[in-house]
């Protein structure tokens, strides 16, 4: 007889559920601590407390299991740290924009850098909603699930953020 549920201590299906997440557990780590290369200790360690508990957690609450494993994991390491997001700068490599001036260029720079600066001057959960939904293109419920508050709490740190963005970067 078929095991009619499905647990994460199946191999198979921790695998899955492993490969659906990682990608976006690791992002909205780097997004809301800024530290790429802790945000991937971080998943591992939150997927190995996972399989650790895998009997307690159900597969249907194992996503707001990591992202509050994961959460609680970066507070502890950085409770004393002041987070600032290092946000590479993207711009368009000088060797491919031939037909754009210096001027263009310049002012170009200067706005990424004060872009890269309000971003990163973001309270930690007004930078992390807004860079879940301008970078990896999330809706504000994905957000509000993610973050473990309203659609609505979204809506506010959205507009803080946008707002106070806005504000710092004047009329560039």
């Amino acid at each position: 007889m078929p095991d009619p549920k499905k647990t994460l201590c199946d191999e198979s299906e921790f695998d899955a559920f492993f490969k659906d997440q990682v990608k976006s557990l690791a992002s909205y780590l780097y997004y809301r601590f800024g530290d790429r290369e802790q945000a991937q200790d971080i998943v591992q360690e939150t997927f190995s407390k996972l399989w650790q508990q895998c009997a307690e957690v159900p597969l249907e609450k194992a996503r707001s299991f990591i992202y509050t494993v994961a959460s609680n994991l970066f507070v502890s390491v950085k409770r004393h740290d002041q987070v600032k997001l290092r946000y590479r700068e993207q711009a368009v490599e000088l060797n491919n924009v031939n037909n754009e001036s210096p001027e263009y260029q310049i002012l170009e720079k200067e706005f990424m850098e004060k872009l890269t600066d309000a971003i990163a001057s973001l309270p930690e959960k007004q930078r992390a909603a807004y860079l879940l939904n301008r970078v990896e293109k999330k809706t504000y419920r994905e957000i509000a699930e993610i973050m473990e508050v309203s659609v609505k709490a979204v809506e506010k740190l959205m507009h803080k953020a946008l707002k106070k963005i806005k504000d710092r970067i004047g009329d560039l």
